[in-house]
């Protein structure tokens, strides 16, 4: 074993290190990795050590977030292609890493599309080139190291780049690494080493059961884990798998894509007593009578039993080591990811793109640019000049021969047709609107409001970095109140939201038609809404003020589907002291979330909204 490795996995700082060895001897069979962390020192102290272990002449390429398909893929160089007259491919980022490692910068903010493109690239480690009347296919294997900087939970690498990267490395288990040496000399004999460790059935059985005891669903979790413990061998310098090696992976691989908890062992039962045999009939001779029937063979008999033995003794092996591999991978998830684990709330980052809050709209005045689309440049679209020249250069010569136009040498014209025009697209994602709906009737009105009131504060302090804005509706007696406009001011939240009162009636169906006034308005602005409603369900006040529960709740269901009619996204927080099933039937007919609260408090409101607004 090398003296480097002897210390890998003791704590999470190891495992940081134990990742960028790991990634270094295998880069492609990897993937990659995702650093869930700011820039900063420790961020580069690793990212140091790993490009220290390298082969000198790797390729490394840095990527920002906004490259496009022509910048990944490649294409065709117009510029070449004018002067030649005939098309000249030019490579894109993806085949000029071929063999070597790319860096991609701010990874939470990549578009989808690109990352598509990245994830077919690490699947069949090549670049399929098929635009501008190109059709080549280029070597690109590479390994990815995505950086994460977002700061929410809703701020993430596209999920089909996760999957298809080995390791994640967070802020805790970078601290002090600078601190530490390595020998990329050793890093290349296991480079060299790899290609003759072996995995024995037992072990790829054990890796395949930790997976699916932690929920990891992709086989790709199992995959990647298997190569990272044959990394983890050939670093040691053997040839084959051991348990080490496999509860390393587990821990590197399987840990950060745990989406559930081990179910726990089943007790096992007590074997009942056999029963007495019956006495035999008068009819019948006694047993010690009849004549025994003749015994197996000894030899056959004893064959049996052995290879019994020795099933049961590898089957109760494998599990052993399929129990240790999931101790090993629990112990590597932080406490609190297994209380969102338990609580089935760890599943919302499986899915969710990269980005902040807020519906994506794409248009041509306005926005991020996401390249171009055929189409001529009229109602204020703008004319992709790059696009269009590279869609008019395969035609040159022959443009040029039908116009008479002189040799290429002496061309001082491009011809450019209708066909070839091309406009940019934008893409701009709108703000983010929560609207509390809150029930001030009632005795417990005030403690409801209060904690209204904490939630709102809390979403207020992530605005300056999310840009989500926040509206109050109040409603008691016969009318809802619009207690809070539109706003990011926590000044304004605090004022408006300090004198309203509580008691009275419970005016639901009108609360619900403000509610979808406000909403239809914001998002004739827009922006786009995500719906709070905080009651228990139980209106007693109808649409026209009239009292009365049973015409009160018809109403309250009635305009409940009206708000649903528009696609917004609700959340419905039932505040009485237990689940009620009045509450239940809102938000079905409203389309939303149920979640009873009954001892609510601002911070988990805060965490619902935020995942409500992660999930549209």
């Amino acid at each position: 074993m090398n003296a480097d490795s002897q210390d890998l996995g003791t704590d999470r700082q190891p495992d940081a290190l134990a990742a960028a060895i790991l990634l270094a001897i295998d880069p492609v069979g990897l993937g990659g990795a995702v650093l869930r962390c700011a820039h900063g020192p420790d961020r580069e102290a690793w990212l140091a050590h790993f490009r220290r272990l390298l082969p000198p002449a790797t390729p490394q390429r840095r990527m920002p977030s906004g490259a496009g398909e022509a910048a990944l893929l490649g294409g065709l160089d117009f510029a070449a292609s004018l002067q030649v007259g005939r098309p000249v491919l030019q490579q894109g980022l993806l085949a000029q890493a071929d063999g070597g490692v790319i860096t991609l910068a701010m990874a939470e903010r990549l578009p989808r599309a690109s990352a598509a493109l990245i994830a077919a690239s690490l699947d069949t480690q090549e670049v399929l080139i098929e635009r501008d009347g190109l059709g080549r296919r280029l070597p690109a294997r590479f390994g990815l190291l995505a950086m994460d900087e977002g700061v929410d939970d809703d701020e993430q690498v596209p999920a089909s780049l996760r999957e298809r990267l080995a390791f994640r490395v967070d802020e805790a288990s970078l601290r002090g690494l600078d601190s530490l040496g390595l020998e990329a000399e050793s890093v290349e004999q296991a480079r060299a080493r790899l290609p003759q460790v072996r995995v024995s059935e037992a072990m790829v059985q054990a890796l395949c059961e930790a997976a699916q005891a932690l929920g990891v669903d992709s086989l790709r979790g199992s995959l990647l884990a298997l190569r990272s413990a044959r990394a983890s061998a050939a670093w040691d310098g053997r040839e084959e798998v051991d348990a080490e090696d496999a509860a390393l992976a587990a821990r590197l691989v399987l840990a950060h894509r745990a989406t559930r908890l081990p179910a726990p062992a089943p007790e096992q039962e007590a074997k009942p007593e056999p029963a007495e045999a019956p006495e035999a009939p008068d009819s019948q001779p006694p047993a010690e009578a009849q004549p025994p029937a003749d015994p197996p063979p000894a030899d056959a008999g004893s064959d049996t039993n052995q290879n019994n033995d020795q099933d049961q003794e590898a089957d109760a092996s494998v599990q052993d080591l399929g129990e240790r591999l999931v101790e090993a991978a629990q112990a590597a998830i932080p406490a609190g990811l297994l209380a969102l684990i338990a609580q089935g709330a760890a599943a919302r980052t499986q899915g969710a793109g990269g980005g902040r809050s807020g519906a994506l709209r794409q248009g041509l005045h306005r926005g991020r640019p996401v390249g171009a689309r055929r189409g001529e440049p009229r109602g204020g679209a703008r004319l992709h000049l790059l696009d269009t020249l590279r869609a008019a250069a395969p035609w040159q010569r022959l443009r040029a021969a039908a116009a008479g136009d002189p040799p290429a040498g002496d061309r001082r014209r491009i011809h450019v047709r209708r066909e070839d025009f091309h406009v940019a697209r934008f893409k701009q994602r709108t703000t983010t609107t929560t609207v509390f709906v809150v029930d001030a009737s009632g005795s417990s009105a005030l403690h409801r409001l209060a904690e209204a009131k904490g939630a709102v504060e809390l979403l207020l302090a992530d605005c300056y970095v999310r840009r989500d804005r926040v509206a109050v509706l109040g409603f008691r007696g016969q009318k809802a109140d619009l207690l809070l406009a539109p706003t990011r001011s926590l000044v304004r939240a605090k004022r408006s939201l300090a004198g309203l009162p509580g008691g009275g009636g419970t005016p639901l169906a009108s609360a619900l038609d403000a509610t979808r006034g406000l909403v239809e308005s914001l998002r004739r602005a827009g922006d786009t809404p995500v719906v709070v409603l905080l009651t228990d369900g139980r209106a007693n006040i109808a649409r026209d003020g009239s009292p009365g529960r049973q015409r009160a709740n018809e109403d309250a269901l009635a305009s409940a589907a009206a708000l649903r009619a528009l696609g917004t996204s609700s959340l419905l927080l039932d505040t009485s002291p237990q689940p009620q099933a009045s509450a239940q039937a809102l938000a079905q007919r409203l389309g939303a979330a149920y979640l009873p609260l009954p001892y609510a408090d601002a911070k988990a409101m805060s965490g619902v909204v935020r995942l409500a607004s992660g999930l549209r």
